[in-house]
């Protein structure tokens, strides 16, 4: 039950994602380079790209053989955040004032959101 509720939580934190990179609300942990130049075209692309995820944590949710493909993904992301964080390109498009560290917060965030999947999915593997 908790597993699933974790992954419900995952999907609905994905629509909210959704949502606020179609309309550009440019708010921490649901745009995570929100104080950065974008353009909306890019953020519409993102929204539309998201619904992957919904799709894949709604699943994920309440069909064990889906919940090791919804964790490999959030990990590939949880990596190419914080390859992003240390890449040049971000560099180049932050003021000098500007810090990374919170992108790393949100990154860190995602990455115990994904800790506490591989949790629950080792757990539930142990009880089946």
């Amino acid at each position: 039950m908790l597993t699933r509720i974790s992954f419900l939580a995952g999907a609905a934190y994905f629509v909210c994602m959704a949502i606020a990179h179609f309309f550009g609300i440019k708010l921490p942990v649901l745009f995570v380079y929100y104080d950065v130049p974008f353009y909306a075209y890019q953020d519409k692309i993102i929204s539309f790209a998201v619904c992957a995820y919904i799709g894949l944590f709604y699943s994920a949710a309440f069909n064990r053989s889906v919940a090791l493909n919804a964790i490999i993904v959030l990990a590939a992301t949880v990596l190419g955040l914080a390859s992003v964080n240390v890449s040049d390109e971000l560099g180049s498009v932050m003021s000098a004032k500007q810090s990374t560290l919170p992108y790393w917060i949100q990154t860190v965030i995602l990455g115990g959101y994904l800790a506490w999947l591989i949790f629950l999915y080792l757990k539930d593997g142990k009880n089946q």
